[in-house]
């Protein structure tokens, strides 16, 4: 299994300076990789799709850029992996989304885990003056756009949403044939994507029988395409929220106490390439705080289970 933290970038955590001391810290404690998310707004009114009507958190309204946030993390490490979890792949078109990708897999010197998903919030769309409609569409295109740039010389796309027409694009990204590409979703469609297209899955950790319904999708769709299931990574993120004391069982996914959270998780990561991405941002505003917790996951997930 590998272990990986969310890169310190919402609320007291966005402030560039805090967060290269944070994410040097964090490769020196021994993790695998750090990973950015993707927030545009935070509306004060719940949005739709939203957890039972309540308001989003509060961190959520002060946030870095994902991609600036990763660059920086690059510029004070030297073997984590950097990915996006997840950068939402159509705020931007994809020729340029593919020159900012390039551009920071260049910076790490072939670390970048490109992390892709659609979002849920309606209201960023609008922000951002997207369509909302027929987003699934729209990132095949991308995702074709992202192949043809990386891995063509020269560079043609015509497709129904943009057109490329026959291009010198360089450089091209460090690492070949390109960078790896990771889709996040949680819906029968989106897992049926990664099994068909990605490198592998964005998910979370959740109950045991609804991970394993939507594994199936995508095992089944990479073996219609002809591809083996098993070389598909998956990273699951957890929105921790570390107690005190022992919580609810039936909540360990995502809440209660170190070892309860780790309890779950390494039920979860049953192939060697499993990943954890642990996000401490929601459970701690402090940076001496974040670091202790990721050391206890560190050394619970990394160190042999004690028997009790």
């Amino acid at each position: 299994m590998r272990i990986g933290f969310a890169v310190p970038q919402f609320g007291p955590f966005a402030d560039p300076d805090r967060t290269a001391t944070m994410c040097a810290a964090l490769e020196t404690l021994g993790c695998h990789s750090l990973w950015a998310a993707d927030r545009l707004l935070a509306p004060i009114i719940p949005p739709e799709g939203y957890i039972s009507g309540k308001p989003m958190p509060l961190q959520y309204g002060t946030h870095l850029d994902p991609l600036l946030a990763l660059t920086v993390a690059a510029t004070v490490t030297e073997r984590v992996r950097l990915g996006s979890s997840t950068l939402n792949a159509l705020w931007q078109p994809p020729l340029l989304l593919a020159r900012s990708l390039t551009t920071l897999d260049l910076i790490s010197h072939g670390r970048l885990d490109v992390g892709l998903g659609l979002g849920w919030m309606r209201e960023e769309y609008t922000a951002a003056g997207v369509p909302w409609q027929a987003r699934g569409a729209r990132l095949e295109e991308t995702l074709d756009v992202l192949d043809a740039v990386w891995q063509s010389d020269p560079v043609v796309h015509a497709g129904s949403l943009w057109r490329i027409p026959e291009s010198t694009i360089l450089p091209k990204p460090q690492q070949r044939p390109r960078p790896p590409v990771l889709l996040g979703g949680f819906t029968p469609p989106a897992l049926e994507r990664v099994g068909r297209r990605a490198d592998g899955w964005l998910g979370a950790s959740m109950p045991l029988s609804y991970f394993q319904g939507l594994w199936a999708v995508a095992a089944k769709a990479a073996e219609r395409a002809g591809r083996d299931p098993a070389g598909l990574r998956r990273v699951f993120r957890v929105n921790a929220e570390i107690t005190a004391s022992g919580a609810d069982a039936a909540e360990a996914f995502q809440r209660g106490t170190v070892r309860q959270v780790c309890d779950h998780l390494r039920l979860m990561c049953t192939a060697d390439n499993d990943e954890v991405l642990v996000d401490l941002q929601l459970t701690t505003d402090s940076p001496q705080r974040f670091l202790e917790l990721a050391a206890a996951f560190l050394a619970e997930l990394v160190e042999p289970v004690s028997a009790v």
